[in-house]
């Protein structure tokens, strides 16, 4: 109970010893802590005094919550609370909400890019911005050199490629190594080189952290955190938070490193299921287009190749399949079948041969798919292209002749990889200048759309469409039938679509230029014979 003067008139046991000194006495000013002495002042001053609500102060390194109750006679009687434990509690509450935001948004901001540069990156800026005044992130090292990633709060990210020594930072090669980390009291300041303070840094390095970035199977690098001398020095909580950051970010790390070298490794196997670029060869024009069945695939089931003779005198040989099925799977077996026909062309000269060579193949793999097949051998000779065309279960070839008629091949056959032996029929025929042998899958005859989004596209509507593609160039037919079947499509759902079309050009016989064979044309008969 504290008077007007602000003498302290009676306390209890628990206010002796908080405020020790005789009760009653003049030291009012010495017993009182200021905080609780101005606000006693406030309220018992002036006319009516002041009403004072709760307030806080400390006394000592405690925290209390002081609520007044005044008497009659002017007194005031102070109830002190010890509030110490709840302010703790609420602060440590705040701080861990604070941590759990900057981990989340770390993890949100880490893993929503797979690149691996990007990733790195975003982990120095976070922890110069979160945990430090600076950041430094070392990599794995590349032979002798170690890529650096430097950051400032609020500043610029720096990446570079540097011959570096870890042993002059300590506890970095530990780090580097997956080891736990040194205590921040045990790294001296004044020992980290001028190679691992990022450009900008204001003053001298105060307090440090070295902590590993784990990995799933061996560490990311090491983090580098660095305070400037004016800063407060890291705290054991803080070291362990920083540890916590660390794991996110190399769990990160770990996934975008996994995701580029599987993507790598995709990217490197995809290179020999992708169908090829077709141009001409030994005076032969050929084109090629395929589309996946869905638009974010860039394999699938239907396939071709041209596999050109060995000099002009030899056939050259086409093919174009379609595989059961769609997307990976399917475009697995694709490339079985291309590298099994590559290895069987010494004996491309006997397609029936070939096609049961590799039926027996497909009937003796772990797959259970079949495949349609249309094999196409052609050669050059004079002006004229000779065609030998063999179908295995396959939708036939269409030739279109220079007056605008369509015909339709006559060969036939079994699929491939269903029956112990495939039968099949070979027909030959010629293409004069200007005529195109077209082949093509069933995702373009099957393509279902039209005005009313069911009826199939269907083989006599292509070879309708045909008649206005006669004298078109290899490349523009099959631009040409793709837009058609894409248009009847519109926005509706589709198989795997491929066409090859192989033509004679217009131009006479070929001729030898630098050891590739061209079409000669009259202008260089003309030079020739003048």
């Amino acid at each position: 109970m504290v008077d007007r003067e602000g003498r302290i008139v009676e306390a209890n046991d628990a206010a002796r010893v908080l405020l020790p000194g005789p009760a009653g006495d003049d030291r009012a000013s010495e017993d009182l802590p200021d905080w609780l002495a101005d606000a006693h002042r406030r309220m018992v001053g002036g006319p009516g005094g002041t009403h004072v609500n709760a307030l806080y102060g400390t006394i000592g390194e405690r925290l209390f919550e002081a609520h007044p109750t005044p008497s009659s006679d002017g007194d005031v009687v102070w109830w002190l609370i010890d509030d110490t434990d709840r302010r703790l509690a609420e602060a440590s509450l705040r701080s861990e909400q604070e941590r759990a935001a900057i981990l989340s948004e770390v993890s949100s901001t880490l893993l929503s890019s797979m690149n691996v540069a990007h990733c790195t990156e975003a982990t120095a800026r976070l922890a110069a911005h979160h945990l430090a005044d600076a950041a430094v992130l070392v990599s794995p090292a590349q032979g002798r050199r170690f890529p650096l990633t430097h950051a400032r709060a609020g500043g610029p990210v720096t990446q570079a490629v540097r011959t570096v020594d870890p042993a002059t930072v300590p506890g970095l090669v530990e780090a580097l190594q997956g080891f736990p980390p040194a205590p921040t009291q045990w790294i001296n300041p004044d020992d980290i080189p001028a190679w691992a303070i990022p450009l900008g840094f204001a003053g001298q390095v105060g307090s440090v952290i070295v902590t590993q970035l784990p990995g799933h199977s061996e560490p990311n690098g090491a983090l580098i955190l660095l305070r400037a001398g004016t800063g407060r020095a890291f705290t054991e909580g803080e070291e362990a938070f920083t540890r916590q950051f660390a794991a996110r970010a190399g769990a990160a790390l770990s996934a975008a490193r996994l995701y580029s070298e599987q993507a790598r490794v995709t990217a490197t196997l995809m290179r020999d299921l992708l169908p090829p670029d077709l141009g001409g060869v030994h005076g032969v024009e050929y084109a090629g287009r395929y589309r996946a069945a869905q638009d974010d695939q860039r394999i699938g089931g239907d396939f071709y190749d041209v596999h050109p003779g060995a000099d002009p005198t030899r056939e050259s040989l086409v093919v174009l399949g379609d595989v059961a099925g769609k997307g990976l799977d399917a475009a697995v077996l694709t490339g079985k079948i291309r590298n099994s026909l590559h290895a069987l062309l010494p004996l491309a000269h006997d397609h029936e041969y070939v096609l049961n060579l590799l039926n027996a193949a497909l009937l003796t793999s772990h797959h259970t798919r079949f495949a349609t097949l249309v094999l196409a051998s052609a050669r050059r000779q004079a002006v004229r292209v000779r065609l030998r065309l063999t179908s295995a279960g396959h939708p036939p070839p269409l030739v279109v002749r220079a007056d605008g008629r369509v015909e339709e091949s006559r060969t036939s056959g079994d699929l491939v990889g269903a029956m112990p032996t495939v039968s099949a029929r070979t027909e030959e025929t010629d293409l004069a200048p200007g005529e195109t042998c077209l082949l093509y899958t069933d995702g373009i005859t099957e393509a279902r759309g039209g005005p009313l989004g069911r009826e199939l596209y269907g083989i006599e509507r292509l070879k309708r469409d045909l008649t206005g593609c006669a004298g078109m160039p290899a490349e523009a037919m099959v631009e040409r039938v793709h837009m058609l079947a894409a248009q009847w499509l519109g926005r509706g759902r589709h198989d795997d679509m491929a066409v090859v079309a192989i033509g004679a050009p217009k131009s006479g016989a070929p001729t030898v230029v630098n050891g590739d064979t061209r079409p000669r044309n009259t202008h260089q008969r003309q030079r020739r014979n003048p």
